[in-house]
């Protein structure tokens, strides 16, 4: 691996106009592509294999066209202190409104509260519904100002109107703001940690020119294969911070080669030999984490998850082919001012900050593992209570519409008016549909928690119907979910005594089931994703403990980030000072989406510092030695590269979309405890406690394991090393 890797960075570094122009080709051909492709079709949510698919997908089939998935906007009405909506000059100005509602060019509809006699018990609230004829992400911005413009009119009158529903929500998502805010802090990270502005823009460049080729030839392929609009999300957000860690590694190494005296064609061969071989390892496991998300079954996660390790492997390719070939554009560029000024090269003295920390870890490696463990499990404990939902309008901050109108009707109707429950009856079985449909309703009217049941409604066969439950309790609560699992355990009763089935579904009931089936999936998918990456491990550093210490290390900063999501986003500590305005479940995939994830970028660091340790112990260092070696060559560009994912991660947190900012803040803080705890301080400890055993693997699995030689050994041969170039630009001086 090693030797191919070292010729694949001397060809690009001397056919490096040959390798620009195929990159810059690359990148023209799949934008034309992406710019002549059709729009990506917005394919929605699905979830196969869940109760409350099963009967959205039977009203689909039964009830054609009326499950479309258009826009909705519900306008909610609440009259002055002491008034009621119902008051003769209220009544007209909501009359008003909801014709003025009506009139936009995209509306289907606008149901008057009046006729629908949707107005609270009290009088003081009633509620129009207006569908459209397109879906949210189609709603132009002349159909939403003309809502906005129609509800400011009927705010005129007095009345104090809000309104909720996809019709506001539309193309809602970060708006670019996390990733400028990301790749600035990335860009000053850099120049602290190179002293270069080249060396700092480089990694910047190449990340940049990997994104653009990821997301063009999602958009390109979006039509054939079936992508919706959301699924180069992940793309864009890995592409980027992979892209600037795996070039950061390569010029680290290639400058750390020109300051042993190598010429630069040498140093760029020899950096994507090393180097560029952690690199195509710590890409496969991000890659095998991303594609694991298939073991979810959620066809939408696993496209996203292929569509980001298809952004993982265009990074890889580039640091090992754009980076080399740019070096080549700019042998010296990257070294530090002082040496181009001076003319030399100084190779360091073996001691900095790395190497200090290692030392301070191998003299009390007991107290530090301890500490370590403790903490993060400390952190960790919360995560027992976790409590999975899908967050909805109310927890959006106050300051918005669709939270005060998501309180408005849970004051006016009850907090279960915001998630109603859907039954669909299948009466084919039954001889008498509607009387069974009728029977159906009253069993599940009488059971405990439930509000009010709606009158059926029947399909033109007159074979279903499907009619609305409300439940006394909110949406998130956990009482709502026993109630869902109370209706369907009345099932085999009713059934057996109507002949006809049910089904219980609505965006309520589809929550709870996406919550039950990520939870089941998470065993499989870590034992998918670890096992894998552990075999992985074991080839690349031939020992048997350094893979299982590797992956313990991650379910533990798994654990602690997703106990700190807990703590702020649930429990409601501090908060505040990450601006969530209100508490409640987890989103549902939260945990997929930090193990996916995290374990990718948390393999990196282990193979991009460990690695380093593994080549110094097999070129003759004792492994305290080997330790020390490994933190004084990588300890810098780890804690930089972390520095970098927790900046693009927390960038994320800014965003008022309260499952953006939870994403943000969970990978912003597994990051920071993988890397600065897990990798910098626990493994340390734990090789130094391990000594030579650390590194021991059973002869029998010795031979059967293919030798890879990520460390470079074959390189460090002198009869392997190749003849050395022309005296570079700039002498070496030794220090």
């Amino acid at each position: 691996m090693a030797t191919f890797l070292y010729r694949v960075g001397r060809l690009a570094f001397r056919r490096r106009w040959y390798v620009a122009l195929v990159w810059a080709a690359v990148l023209a051909a799949v934008g034309l592509g992406a710019l002549r492709a059709p729009g990506a079709a917005d394919e929605g949510f699905t979830m196969p294999g869940i109760e409350s698919q099963k009967a959205f997908d039977l009203m689909e089939q039964r009830f054609p066209g009326a499950t479309a998935d258009g826009a909705s906007a519900r306008v909610v009405f609440i009259a002055p202190g002491g008034e009621k909506v119902t008051a003769a000059e209220n009544k007209q100005a909501i009359e008003k409104a909801v014709t003025g509602l009506g009139d936009g060019t995209q509306v289907a509809s606008a149901v008057d509260p009046f006729r629908a006699k949707t107005i609270s018990k009290d009088g003081s609230t009633a509620f129009a519904t207006v569908t459209y004829k397109v879906g949210a992400d189609d709603l132009t911005d002349a159909g939403r100002t003309h809502l906005e413009h129609a509800i400011d009119q009927a705010r005129d009158s007095g009345l104090t109107v809000e309104a909720g529903g996809s019709a506001l929500a539309g193309n809602a998502g970060p708006g670019g703001t996390a990733e400028v805010i990301g790749v600035s802090i990335a860009a000053v990270v850099l120049l602290v940690t190179f002293g270069s502005l080249a060396a700092a823009g480089l990694p910047l460049l190449t990340a940049l020119i990997g994104v653009g080729v990821s997301m063009a030839s999602i958009l390109a392929l979006s039509q054939a294969l079936g992508l919706s609009t959301t699924t180069g999300t992940l793309a864009m957000m890995l592409g980027l911070a992979v892209g600037i860690d795996y070039a950061l590694f390569v010029v680290s190494r290639y400058r750390e080669e020109r300051a042993k005296g190598r010429a630069p064609k040498e140093a760029a061969g020899l950096a994507a030999g090393t180097a560029g071989s952690a690199v195509v390892f710590a890409g496969l496991t991000v890659v095998i984490a991303l594609a694991g998300l298939a073991v979810v079954g959620i066809p939408m996660l696993t496209k996203m998850g292929l569509a980001a390790a298809g952004a993982v492997v265009v990074a890889v390719l580039i640091a090992l082919t754009l980076v080399p070939a740019f070096l080549g554009f700019w042998p010296n560029a990257v070294l530090t001012r002082r040496a181009r000024k001076s003319g030399r090269i100084e190779e360091s003295d073996g001691d900095n900050g790395g190497s200090r920390w290692a030392r301070f870890v191998l003299r009390r490696p007991l107290p530090v593992l301890l500490l370590g463990v403790v903490g993060l499990g400390a952190l960790a404990l919360p995560a027992a209570g976790l409590q999975l939902g899908m967050p909805g309008d109310e927890a959006k901050p106050t300051s918005t519409t669709e939270r005060r109108a998501y309180d408005a009707l849970a004051e006016g109707f009850g907090p279960g008016f915001n998630g109603p429950l859907t039954v669909v009856v299948d009466g084919r079985g039954a001889g008498d549909t509607k009387g069974a449909a009728g029977e159906i309703a009253r069993e599940i009217g009488a059971t405990k928690g439930v509000v009010s049941v709606s009158p059926a409604r029947f399909n033109g066969a007159g074979d279903t119907a499907v009619f609305s439950v409300v439940p006394s309790t909110a949406p998130t609560d956990e009482k709502t979910k026993g109630l869902v699992t109370a209706i369907r355990d009345e099932r085999p009763g009713i059934e057996s005594a109507t002949g006809a089935s049910y089904e219980v579904t609505g965006t309520t009931a589809m929550n709870i089931d996406i919550a039950e089936k990520v939870q089941a999936a998470l065993v499989p998918y870590l034992t998918v994703v670890v096992g894998l990456a552990i075999v992985l491990l074991l080839v690349v550093f031939r020992s048997l403990l350094v893979p299982l210490k590797a992956a313990l290390g991650f379910l533990l900063s798994v654990l602690a980030s997703l106990g700190a999501v807990v703590v702020v986003f649930q429990q409601g500590h501090g908060a505040q000072l990450f601006g969530v305005e209100q508490t409640g479940p987890i989103m549902s995939l939260m945990p997929i989406f930090l193990v996916g994830i995290v374990f990718g970028l948390a393999m990196d660091y282990e193979v991009f510092l460990v690695s380093r340790m593994r080549e110094a112990y097999v070129h003759g260092e004792s492994p305290a030695q080997a330790v020390t070696s490994g933190f004084r060559h990588s300890a810098r560009v780890v804690v930089a590269a972390a520095l970098i994912m927790i900046a693009v991660f927390a960038g994320f947190i800014g965003e008022s979309d309260s499952m953006i900012k939870m994403i943000g803040f969970g990978l912003a803080s597994a990051v920071l405890f993988d890397a600065f705890v897990v990798r910098m301080a626990i493994v340390p400890a734990v090789l130094a406690l391990l000594g030579d055993k650390a590194w021991w693997l059973p002869k029998w699995l010795d031979r059967a394991l293919p030798r890879v030689d990520v460390e470079g050994e074959a390189l460090s041969r002198p009869e392997r090393e190749p003849a050395p170039d022309p005296a570079p630009d700039l002498e070496p001086a030794r220090t």
